[in-house]
């Protein structure tokens, strides 16, 4: 939905030939910086974006390009990319025939981007795009990965709450104090992306799985713009939600050894069948009474066939690993020396 625009730019300003930028068709400067923005129907606000971005950068003193992914808009928002992109060749366009999300965007865009630092910023979250060089000035200071802090919050109350209850759950088991991991803005080094792995909605996980490998990750306030935001509302999401810090917890400590995840939980119900079903063969050996058609005895069978699944289904785990585990790299070496 399109809503009022702030400080309305002239069409020809905006499109405006940039001296010291545009040289025959191509950017004067190597890249050192790339900003991703993943956007989906934001045809009356593109403008102030890009005006934004270009503002800030242009005053932090890099090279930089911005690249554009439309994640299958269905109003003009591609055609009003395509007339800022004639102008301009610092901007890039990626169109994805059907929406599929922030995470395939981040990848698209890297795939595509030539700097050595990137951002990602979509658009859906509404930050001040003209503050985006405080994260880049973070990382001069000896960062890796910089979290945009959204504050103050200008969604609705239930957003900000749901926020806050997925960001202390995730700080409990990453114990990585950040209070906006969701924020979807970052700013980072290529290397970065390049040494971790994400798809589905991990990229919200990115800050964590960056420090899992030794990065320095840390977090910036930046300021968060009025307008009309999605809201959570829908019982699927928080489920999906909590699949993927699951989905996480995993990845992060039990990658390379599934038995230890599996294990605990399966000796932990073979151990519970095999008490019941002891409990309940005592009671009929000594004369007690029947056992047959009792509740005790149907949990208790199913916890011990479950609890062996679980165990068996850690150990071929833990074959497959042992399989591969030449091929993967758990560690990050950040510098060699005399080698």
């Amino acid at each position: 939905m399109a809503t009022e625009l702030q400080n309305p730019i002239r069409d020809a300003d905006l499109f405006a030939p940039d001296d010291g930028h545009q040289s025959n068709g191509r950017m004067s400067a190597e890249v050192q910086v790339s900003v991703i923005v993943p956007v989906f129907n934001i045809a009356g606000e593109a403008a102030v974006i890009y005006t934004d971005l270009c503002t800030s950068l242009e005053n932090y003193g890099q090279a930089f390009e911005i690249i554009f992914i439309d994640d299958a808009s269905t109003d003009a928002t591609w055609k009003r990319l395509n007339e800022i992109a004639q102008k301009d060749p610092r901007v890039k366009l990626l169109r994805m025939r059907s929406s599929f999300g922030e995470t395939a965007a981040l990848q698209a865009g890297l795939q595509h981007a030539q700097g050595e630092r990137i951002i990602f910023a979509a658009a859906r979250v509404r930050v001040n795009m003209r503050a985006l060089p405080k994260l880049l000035r973070k990382m001069d200071e000896g960062h890796d990965l910089v979290v945009a802090w959204r504050t103050p919050r200008q969604d609705s109350g239930l957003n900000r709450l749901v926020s806050h209850a997925f960001n202390w759950m995730v700080e409990r088991f990453s114990h990585l104090r950040l209070h906006d991991i969701n924020s979807s803005v970052i700013a980072t080094q290529r290397e970065v992306l390049e040494n971790i792995v994400f798809y589905g909605n991990l990229n919200i996980f990115i800050p964590i799985l960056a420090a899992r490998k030794g990065y320095r990750v840390t977090e910036e306030k930046i300021e968060q713009q009025n307008g009309a935001f999605r809201q959570s509302k829908y019982v699927s999401e928080y489920i999906q939600r909590l699949l993927d810090i699951i989905t996480v917890i995993y990845l992060t400590r039990y990658s390379k050894k599934p038995l230890h995840f599996l294990g605990f939980f399966g000796m932990i119900f073979t151990v519970a069948g095999v008490v019941m079903n002891l409990y309940l063969f005592g009671y009929r050996i000594l004369g007690f009474g029947g056992i047959a058609g009792r509740p005790l005895l149907l949990l208790g069978a199913l916890l011990l066939v479950i609890g062996l699944q679980m165990i068996s289904i850690g150990l071929i785990g833990e074959m497959i690993i042992y399989t591969h585990a030449r091929e993967q790299k758990e560690y990050n070496i950040e510098t060699v020396v005399g080698a």
